[in-house]
């Protein structure tokens, strides 16, 4: 917990600091008041006190109660100023470092344990903090005071408190040991939830077609009942304190008052008056230190979960990504576009096997590469080296001359436009989802985003949307179709203006009419680009400069269409599964 505290700025410590000058100034306001009580009880005991100086006492101690109620409120303005903003700083911290994670570190957390960490688990570091802030101060500061005023003022009150104190102690001990292995659980019960409800969202089209709403109803309840059994748990184990607490506390009140009875009706007349007002201020003192366990008690409720909150955001903020940012922004004088594998093999982090090797080739400038293979044959693995979502165990990729990994991410990012397997469309517009990215320039034109709907066949249906372009676009797209969100997502790469393509299997939405006008139109509008494509359709890739055949992660042929089936076993299968004998030579 203390760790994370090193993401506090200097303006927060500064507070922090002035809440400490108010803290410490309220608890001396509350441990002033018992002294003028004290003199309030003397005077009223004593024959022929002036009332004036009665009223002045209470005056005191009036302004004592409300100077501490101001030093309160002004400490909680600050706790709350300070959560806020260092919540604000952590969400911050953690959104910037999941931007640059690879897939990798991704896959390590997975997508709804870090959704949790940015939002609950921080959520847990506001609420400690702005309660910590005035408690765990504040108590122990008020019981080491009010402690050292209560010393000499009776060893037998002494003995009760220090026999209260110690009840309290075994208690919470008692209590805490059972419990904060549940606080700790907690955290990882609210993953799991979030990961079913994220599920079952996600995939409802599938969960209705299969009749699967029991299935994924009883899972559901499975994890919230597991949740809430554990909520239960410390609830209870929490609730128990509190009564405990103030039988404590109210026992300790009897216990001194008892006692002083006793002392009294045992003293001489001269000392009775000195014992009562001792009573009186040593029972304000005593509730004093119990209040101050109880604060420390409700902190202790607190700061499980919250530890384990902080030990799971510090090991999002503590991870170093795999994929390091180089500074080189421009190739190789003379060359855009060209793409070079230099004996690349990858495996996946903890896999036994690779999932490419040894793989070679080159595209130039303007040429189309295609990869084919069966599925698990490593297409999409390929392609996602080039903008580095991984990078290659072994080799080297090139662009212009250069090795990816010397470019700065922005850098290389800019060089490409990429279309992924799974047309991925952001809550927004058409416009804002075509202009996704400026591609480190200063935006795109209306006229550059109608281009490139048009280009990738998408003008037409875009055009009938309500609002046209400026139609809205639901989160992921959902109030479109699979092929009209595919176009979309293939407008956004053509926007960009990039030197290299990269078509992961992004034409299977497409019907084989609307498949074959787009590419004639983005051959004809993107002249000079280099495209990578990555298909299951040999028709898509029949006209391909290159054609590379990947089977079990290695290279089975290489050529063009009419070459490679009188070459290649691999792909003249593929070939044949697909077209009849008179399409292939045509």
């Amino acid at each position: 917990m203390i760790k994370i505290l090193r993401y506090l700025k200097p303006k927060e410590w500064i507070l922090v600091s002035l809440s400490l000058v108010f803290i410490v100034a309220q608890v001396w306001l509350d441990l002033k008041s018992p002294d003028y009580m004290a003199e309030i009880t003397v005077l009223v005991q004593t024959p022929g006190s002036a009332m004036r100086d009665i009223w002045l006492a209470g005056g005191k101690m009036l302004l004592c109660t409300l100077g501490s109620l101001a030093s309160a409120i002004i400490v909680g303005f600050f706790a709350a100023r300070i959560a806020a903003t260092f919540s604000k700083q952590l969400r911050s911290l953690l959104f910037n470092k999941v931007e640059s994670f690879s897939m990798e570190e991704i896959n390590r957390f997975s997508t709804d344990s870090l959704i949790t960490r940015s939002s609950n688990d921080i959520t847990q570091i506001q609420i400690l903090i702005t309660m910590g802030l005035q408690l765990i101060i504040k108590a122990p500061i008020m019981v080491v005071w009010a402690i050292t005023k209560i010393a000499g003022k009776g060893f037998e009150w002494m003995l009760t408190t220090g026999v209260a104190v110690a009840v309290l102690v075994v208690m919470v001990g008692f209590i805490m040991i059972f419990v904060i292995p549940k606080f700790k659980k907690m955290q990882t019960l609210t993953d799991n939830m979030n990961r079913i409800t994220r599920e079952n969202l996600t995939g409802l089209r599938v969960v209705r077609a299969y009749n699967a709403e029991d299935y994924q109803e009883k899972k559901f309840e499975e994890a919230n009942e597991e949740l809430t059994g554990t909520q239960l748990y410390t609830s209870r184990a929490m609730a128990i304190l509190m009564p405990v607490i103030m039988m404590i506390m109210s026992g300790l009140s009897l216990a001194i008052y008892w006692i002083g009875a006793y002392l009294i009706n045992a003293a001489e007349m001269m000392d009775k008056l000195t014992l009562f007002s001792n009573m009186v201020v040593f029972s304000s003192y005593a509730i004093q230190v119990i209040m101050s366990f109880m604060m420390l008690v409700m902190i202790f409720i607190m700061l499980p979960r919250a530890g384990v909150s902080a030990k799971r955001i510090n090991e999002v903020l503590d991870t170093e990504p795999t994929i390091l940012d180089g500074s080189q922004i421009d190739g190789a004088s003379g060359l855009a576009g060209e793409v070079t594998f230099e004996h690349v093999s990858f495996k996946y982090p903890d896999a036994a096997d690779y999932a490419l090797e040894d793989i070679s080739f080159t595209v130039k400038q303007g040429e189309t590469i295609a990869f084919i293979g069966s599925t698990g044959s490593g297409k999409t693995t390929l392609v996602n080296l080039v903008p580095r979502f991984f990078d290659a165990t072994e080799g080297e990729i090139l662009i212009d001359g250069v090795n990816i990994k010397d470019y700065s991410l922005e850098a290389l990012h800019n060089k490409i436009g990429y279309v992924p397997q799974k047309a991925v469309l952001f809550k927004g517009t058409v416009s804002s989802n075509v202009a996704y990215g400026d591609n480190g320039g200063d935006g795109f034109t209306s006229d550059e985003i109608r281009k490139a709907a048009a280009i990738a066949q998408g003008a037409d249906f875009v055009e009938q949307m309500d609002g046209g372009y400026e139609a809205d676009i639901a989160q992921g797209g959902t109030n479109l179709s699979g092929g009209q969100k595919q176009r979309l997502s293939i407008a956004r790469a053509v926007c960009r203006k990039p030197e290299i393509y990269i078509f992961d299997d992004s034409f299977s939405a497409l019907d084989y009419k609307t498949d074959r006008i787009l590419r004639s139109a983005l051959k004809k509008e993107t002249a000079g680009v280099t495209s990578m494509i990555v298909a299951q359709r040999i028709g898509t890739i029949m006209d391909a400069d290159q054609i590379i055949v990947l089977h079990e992660g290695k290279i089975a042929g290489k050529g063009k269409h009419k070459e490679l089936l009188q070459t290649c076993e691999v792909y003249r299968q593929i070939a044949m599964s697909q077209l009849s004998e008179e399409e292939l030579v045509s």
